[in-house]
């Protein structure tokens, strides 16, 4: 969690809780780069590791696990503790990279796979290889259960954009509206397709978040926040 830095981490209750991490980018790669780690750190550390490790123990299990919380050992001189270590960033990159491949390629068409894939993803992304975060992300679009396409939908529409490709993302979005999963609900979906058009159709993504108003709960606040930041005639 150490990368995300974005101010609406830290205020949004929504993002935080339901693991939002899509914005509309389509100016340069540098901003998928910064929204990149957002995808890697909320959903799937928010809800991918909850949703799956919370399963009977098993060998596909213990074999993402270990891969994901390579995620977690420590970048320098090994601790005193013994905790995994690495003498740079590059070096435990690598190693994350190589664990999820393994994941990916020796359990090709289970649910495990989906999310070393996604996570292979959201890490070219985060990194501003938007080719590579397309091609997982894809993968898991077209071969993921439901739940886990909903999530990778989500993170490749901000990379489409970013490839100039904004019209194929939204149409990606505005399916997850209409058919909303377990892991992105109706809402979610909506306040990630109103940010995303919000540049070229404020009208329209102010209509869908204003249908968001109706009470004080968690999705009332995101949408009032996502109201605020698109800019008034």
């Amino acid at each position: 969690m150490d990368r995300l830095t974005r101010k609406e981490l830290k205020t949004d209750k929504f993002a935080l809780e339901v693991g939002h991490g899509v914005e509309y980018v389509s100016e340069h790669r540098q901003q998928v780069t910064r929204y990149g780690g957002i995808a890697a750190g909320v959903i799937i550390l928010g809800i991918i590791i909850y949703a799956v490790l919370s399963y009977q123990a098993g060998v596909r299990q213990d074999a993402l696990r270990t891969a994901l919380q390579t995620q977690d050992a420590e970048v320098g001189p090994p601790s005193a503790a013994g905790k995994p270590a690495y003498p740079t960033q590059e070096a435990k990159d690598e190693a994350v990279k190589k664990a999820l491949t393994g994941v990916a390629d020796k359990y090709s068409g289970s649910e495990q796979a989906a999310v070393a894939r996604y996570y292979l993803g959201a890490m070219a992304a985060d990194k501003g290889d938007l080719a590579t975060a397309e091609k997982f992300l894809r993968d898991v679009v077209d071969h993921g259960n439901k739940n886990y396409a909903s999530l990778a939908k989500l993170s490749l529409a901000s990379v489409l954009a970013a490839e100039n490709k904004a019209a194929e993302g939204e149409k990606m979005l505005r399916s997850l509206v209409a058919s909303p999963t377990a892991f992105v609900s109706n809402e979610q979906a909506t306040i990630a397709l109103a940010r995303y058009i919000a540049p070229t159709q404020p009208a329209d993504a102010r209509k869908l978040l204003e249908k968001l108003q109706g009470s004080r709960s968690v999705v009332s606040r995101a949408a009032l926040n996502a109201l605020a930041e698109i800019p008034k005639k």
